[in-house]
Formats: C-alpha cells, sequence, structure tokens
C-alpha cells in the first residue's frame, strides 16, 4: 500500500465527513471541513492509501501554540501507521511555521491513541472531566512544548 500525505483539499471534504460519521458519536459534517479550508491559522493534512482518502489531523495555532483539533483514520486502514505518518507530517510542518507547543485533547479510554501521542513526546498534564458527549466521558489534556535552551 502507498501512503501519501498532503494537505486537505475541497475534494476530500465528502471521504472525510464520511470517515467522521462512522468513526466518532458526534462527527465533523463535510462543511466543517470545507470551513477549514478558510482559515490561515488551521492546518489540515490528509493521508492517501493508493489514492483513496485513509484519514486526517490537522491544528489550530492560536499565538504559537497549535490544539490539534482532530485525528481520524478510516477504520480499514487502522493500525499501518497512518496517524502516526500524518501527526509527524504535521509537526514538521508546525515546527517549520513556528509552532512552540502542542496540545490535544483525548478521550481517557482510547488508550491506543494516547500511546502514540507519548511516542510523540506528549505528557499528560489533566484531566477535562465530562470533556466528551455520547458516551460522556473525560479528556486527557496532553502537551508537547519545545524545550527552551
Amino acid at each position: 500500500m502507498r501512503i501519501e500525505i498532503r494537505e486537505l483539499r475541497d475534494e476530500d471534504t465528502a471521504a472525510l465527513a464520511k470517515i467522521e460519521a462512522e468513526t466518532f458519536s458526534m462527527p465533523w459534517s463535510e462543511n466543517a471541513f470545507r470551513e477549514l479550508l478558510n482559515h490561515s491559522y488551521c492546518r489540515y493534512l490528509v493521508a492517501l492509501a493508493d489514492g483513496q482518502v485513509a484519514g486526517c489531523c490537522g491544528y489550530t495555532d492560536i499565538c504559537h501554540e497549535a490544539n490539534i483539533d482532530n485525528v481520524v483514520v478510516a477504520a480499514g486502514f487502522r493500525n499501518q501507521g497512518i496517524a502516526q505518518a500524518m501527526l509527524e507530517q504535521l509537526m514538521i510542518l508546525g515546527d517549520a511555521e513556528g509552532v512552540e507547543a502542542y496540545t490535544l485533547e483525548v478521550r481517557v479510554s482510547n488508550l491506543a491513541a494516547i500511546h502514540v501521542y507519548e511516542k510523540f513526546g506528549f505528557c499528560s498534564e489533566g484531566i477535562r472531566p465530562g470533556f466528551y458527549d455520547r458516551p460522556k466521558e473525560d479528556a486527557v489534556i496532553m502537551w508537547k512544548r519545545k524545550k527552551m535552551s
């Protein structure tokens, strides 16, 4: 399988909305993905597996702190390193754009995702009680900060 990672395009939005609907209880819509294209402070990447949209990840940059808003991979493409490849490229892009710290929230029960984030140097810095709905669940707040010299 050949994996290509590139920036989000308008033609990706329908496929991503479908992946979201199959993955999350509160999925992003096609219009939500399309709106990201209008914001210079949002950076989103898409993974293509043999030309098929397999997932995306992205962040919103606020004063050089990037909130990773979304990481999703279609069920048929999970456990193949796609999320890691997207995150790696996203953080390379963010570093080049002056991002000094990355943060995200993840369901406390999503141990696989937490493990991936820890591999990238993210550390838990707290809990957001009741952050998620459907089902109601706490979120782990994770940060990766650049070391200041």
